[in-house]
């Protein structure tokens, strides 16, 4: 996961380092855990960290922002859904 986040993030943004966080709050991937199911959060969006309002009635998200997180998170999902092999019938790996 973390090598897919480094390529998605170098294509991007060549030199930004890719650093794994823990942030504290609520996501939906409580009940995928729950079931078993490894959960990652990915942003691949920045903000200014001078003027960050989550969650507020004036939430906002640049525009350059916007459509940069788009291309992040599709070239991600890309690279993750190539990756591994999909488990065949019988058990066998193809």
């Amino acid at each position: 996961m973390l090598a897919a986040v480094s390529r998605a993030t170098d294509g991007l943004w060549p030199g930004v380092p890719v650093v794994p966080i823990m942030v504290m709050g609520a996501t939906d991937g409580k009940a995928l855990r729950i079931a078993g199911i490894p959960t990652y959060g990915v942003q691949g969006i920045f903000f200014d960290r001078d003027d960050i309002r989550f969650h507020g009635r004036d939430e906002r998200l640049g525009v350059q922002s916007f459509y940069e997180g788009q291309a992040f998170l599709y070239d991600l999902v890309r690279t993750l859904s190539k990756t591994a092999p999909v488990a065949q019938a019988g058990g066998r790996q193809g």
